[in-house]
């Protein structure tokens, strides 16, 4: 059953932003133990206080609100005095602090766990906009960290020589949920009048987006319509390519995207080659796979390496080659490459990619009760 004791999550994201990896793991945690799930503060209240929201999965959203005009420098003290609230009324006394923002080591240090864990899903230095001390947090945190684990292979690379216990744990799948786009027939309202044949992305539209790509490939084919579903952020949507066979939809819901990808002769990731992707393991090409569409993408690392090989990523850089592996993709034998996907997709579950964490969670609060006992001792 794994470890019982209660979870405190700190988050870069809200909850109610994208469904991605911590939605997917943090779901599943919740099933057999409390899930607080911290964002960042929000600074427009008149005293500071708690908001807490608790999800249809059962985890407890953790909103901070501070008074708005809170001075820089005051706000750390604050989210301390908050945390210590937290922790008395909601009488958590078993409990791992689990981090995906260094950031949180400025207001978590007064809290005693039983163990730390990083879930390093991003190189977060890297993107745009990076806070200060970012990376000097980090090393705060490497060193308060009991296990870390990383998003995918390239940053296990990254971090594996910074501490001890580091796993990989690259980007699962809800096979179940995408599959659905292989037998929807009544398909995405908002997407109905685009003509096909139909490539699509789903996700974040930010810098790590390669709108030039995008731009000259939907040029050289003015026939094939470019569908675009997610938020745009940190980015002028200024710059994204406007032309007749591009169509941006805008944010959609988890539950909504089996019915928009039901639409799509070719799913793609158009990703720029640039430090904010240089680490990334995109969690959209399992779930492109498993609602069985071809896929065709730039050379991200963690994408070439174990799709290409296995002849499940069509891998493309210019755009001259993106719309010629978009024509393959199309004509491709479809029932060969989902024969191929089926069985490496039925490796990577969030489901076992929970149980793994779990486990290596438990060790870690035995372990780190071995090493108080032996200093006792001692």
């Amino acid at each position: 059953m794994g470890s019982l004791h209660d979870l405190i999550v700190f988050s870069h994201l809200r909850w109610d932003f994208v469904f991605q990896r911590p939605q997917h793991l943090l779901s599943r945690a919740a099933r057999q133990r409390r899930v607080f799930f911290v964002e960042e503060p929000v600074l427009d209240g008149t005293k500071p206080r708690l908001d807490l929201n608790t999800t249809r999965e059962g985890v407890t959203v953790v909103r901070p609100t501070l008074p708005a005009g809170t001075d820089n420098q005051a706000i750390p003290r604050r989210l301390r005095e908050l945390m210590g609230e937290l922790v008395a009324t909601q009488a958590l006394e078993r409990y791992v602090l689990w981090f995906y923002t260094p950031m949180a080591m400025a207001f978590a240090r007064d809290l005693h766990p039983a163990a730390v864990v990083y879930d390093c899903m991003d190189e977060l230095s890297n993107f745009q906009g990076a806070p200060a001390g970012l990376l000097a947090y980090e090393t705060q945190l490497m060193a308060a960290a009991d296990v870390v684990f990383t998003g995918g292979q390239s940053l296990y690379r990254a971090k594996c020589d910074r501490h001890p216990n580091v796993h990989a744990f690259p980007s699962a799948v809800d096979v179940p949920h995408f599959a659905q786009a292989r037998s929807i027939v009544d398909e995405a309202a908002d997407q109905a009048s685009i003509p096909h044949p139909r490539v699509g992305f789903f996700g974040v539209i930010d810098e790590r987006l390669d709108v030039e790509l995008l731009g000259a490939t939907a040029r050289l084919r003015p026939d094939v319509h470019f569908v675009m579903v997610g938020p745009v952020v940190k980015i002028d949507p200024a710059i994204l390519p406007q032309a007749p066979n591009v169509h941006w939809l805008g944010k959609r819901s988890y539950d909504e995207l089996p019915a928009f990808i039901a639409g799509w002769e070719v799913a793609m990731m158009p990703f720029a080659k640039n430090d904010a992707t240089r680490y990334i393991s995109p969690t959209k090409t399992p779930e492109y796979l498993a609602a069985g569409r071809p896929v065709v993408s730039t050379s991200i690392t963690d994408v070439v390496n174990p799709y290409q090989p296995l002849g499940l990523v069509r891998i493309a850089d210019t755009a001259e080659e993106f719309a010629r592996a978009i024509d393959e993709a199309m004509a491709e034998n479809a029932e060969t490459r989902q024969l191929v996907a089926d069985d490496f997709l039925a490796q990577i579950s969030w489901d076992q990619t929970w149980k793994r964490m779990d486990e290596q969670i438990e060790a870690s609060i035995l372990a780190r009760g071995a090493a108080v006992l032996d200093t006792k001792v001692a």
